[in-house]
């Protein structure tokens, strides 16, 4: 069965993608959580001008979100956490952390989705993070963490 989604959903595609599911998965959930249509041909036509639609404002924002990367450029963030004397941090370092230091140190705003961690962090040093601000722009940030 072949579906359009509606919405971004993790290992299987991002929105407005048509993709390729098993009859089951598709009928009893992603059509009734409203994540996603029939793809036939009316369905396909309304994809068509959504897309054209969304690729005008998407190469709007295209030059915005690369001002932005710009912006990050050699910049390393410093974040503080509570650690233990062995460098084990209580807890761990999420996006949302990471979106309030990008906040306050180079003053730019990104939703915390947009953040993504390679691994969970749990001890103190220098690490790396994804700022993915569309499909096509992508940031890799510096941060490290430090003992508070």
């Amino acid at each position: 069965m072949q579906v359009i989604l509606l919405k971004d959903i993790d290992n299987l595609g991002y929105q407005n993608d048509v993709v390729k599911v098993k009859n089951g998965f598709g009928r009893n959930y992603l059509i009734p959580q409203g994540m996603a249509v029939i793809a036939n041909d009316a369905n396909n036509a309304k994809l068509d001008k959504i897309i054209a639609d969304l690729e005008a404002a998407e190469a709007a924002k295209t030059d915005e979100y690369k001002a932005l990367a710009a912006s990050l450029e050699g910049k390393k963030l410093n974040i503080a956490v509570k650690a233990g004397t062995s460098g084990k941090i209580f807890g761990s370092v999420t996006s949302v952390q990471i979106a309030q230091a990008l906040t306050d140190q180079c003053g730019v705003e990104v939703p915390r989705k947009k953040i993504i961690l390679p691994e969970a962090i749990k001890e103190i040093g220098t690490y790396t993070a994804t700022v993915q601000f569309s499909k096509e722009v992508q940031k890799e940030i510096e941060f490290d963490l430090i003992q508070d």
